[in-house]
């Protein structure tokens, strides 16, 4: 009987203690979303992971969304509401992190619609790396009547590639690598990149290029885990701030700020629009700017005060770093080949910019 005893209490002092799951808290800005916010809400009671916590933050709605929060804040106790004092996005988004009380963190829009396994998936991946890590996953469009825009699709798709193939920071100039919506990350590397507090626009994109600053690591997620709505009156449509989309003021203070080295040639690659446009702006930071295409009808010229060189005199140039600014899928496409054929690497050697 004895060692029986004993044979039972050795036993128990080996067992492992349990692993407590993690609170992920989804910050989500909520303003005049009536028409969409249940099924929003509903696909956040339906994850498969429980430990959650939604702090909605409502940013003076005029229909029938305080009522809706309200109703389904009294249904789970997970659902805390609070009103934003400032107007806009990124105070509402500011106010919902001065609550949060999770290690983890995600962000939702009012209008869209998790999968039952998003922070299931994305917990579970996190908890594989740890702090220092950012986990990105891929995206799907819908709209309610008639079909998602071709733009659109091709986003979409482009982000769910690099989710695939985890190259988000090697593509970081051309668009919003990481929408708002489909990240985790810990709330310690959160306040490290400075979480909300700079009013820049667009938000999503400005955070993306924070974490490229700070060296978190970004894990990409070949599943999707976000459904996006496109709908005429989203934002992104609307507000000033995100008129030109290109954003090519945000992307060279970070290119300068981070990847640009002042001993290297700058190589500005593209004649088109988008590439005369950042000629204008890359003029006043870089006068010894080398600027080439491969239009014949082009080189030559003189444009802004530059003379147009030919493609082919990057080879002669000492170590250069090369912005490539061609809108063509194929012309990016041939543009890359040639380059890794020139032995130059991405993110050391070249970027594409959109």
């Amino acid at each position: 009987m004895w060692p029986a005893v004993s044979q039972e209490v050795t036993i128990f002092a080996v067992m492992p203690t349990l692993r407590h799951s993690p609170l992920v808290s989804v910050i989500m800005a909520v303003k005049d979303t009536e028409p969409y916010l249940p099924a929003c809400l509903d696909s956040i009671l339906d994850q498969t992971f429980t430990d959650w916590e939604l702090i909605a933050v409502n940013d003076h709605s005029t229909d029938r969304t305080p009522e809706i929060l309200a109703d389904y804040a009294v249904r789970d106790e997970r659902i805390r509401v609070f009103q934003s004092a400032g107007y806009r996005l990124i105070p509402a988004l500011q106010e919902g992190y001065r609550h949060v009380r999770g290690s983890l963190l995600n962000r939702m829009d009012s209008d869209d619609r998790m999968p039952a396994d998003k922070l299931e998936s994305m917990v579970e991946v996190w908890e594989t790396h740890g702090k220092g890590t950012v986990v990105a996953g891929g995206t799907e469009h819908f709209v309610d009547e008639g079909e998602v825009g071709g733009g659109f699709r091709r986003y979409e798709a482009w982000l769910n590639e690099l989710a695939r193939t985890q190259t988000h920071y090697q593509e970081i100039y051309q668009e919003c690598v990481i929408p708002s919506h489909s990240w985790m990350l810990h709330k310690e590397d959160m306040d490290r990149v400075g979480a909300f507090d700079p009013v820049v626009y667009p938000e999503d994109y400005d955070l993306c290029f924070r974490f490229y600053q700070a060296g978190l690591a970004v894990v990409g997620m070949d599943k999707v885990l976000h459904y996006w709505r496109d709908r005429s009156d989203r934002i992104s449509r609307t507000w000033d701030e995100y008129k030109d989309n290109r954003y090519f003021d945000l992307k060279l203070r970070y290119f300068f700020q981070l990847d640009r080295d002042p001993k290297r040639p700058l190589v500005l690659w593209g004649a088109g629009r988008n590439g005369k446009d950042m000629a204008k702006l890359l003029l006043e930071l870089e006068p010894a700017l080398t600027w080439c295409c491969d239009n014949d009808r082009k080189i030559g010229k003189d444009v802004y005060g530059l003379r147009m060189s030919s493609w082919q005199i990057i080879p002669q140039l000492k170590d250069p770093q090369i912005m490539i600014v061609v809108s063509s899928p194929d012309g990016k496409r041939e543009i890359r080949e040639q380059l890794l054929a020139w032995g130059k690497k991405p993110v050391q050697d070249f970027w594409f910019f959109n």
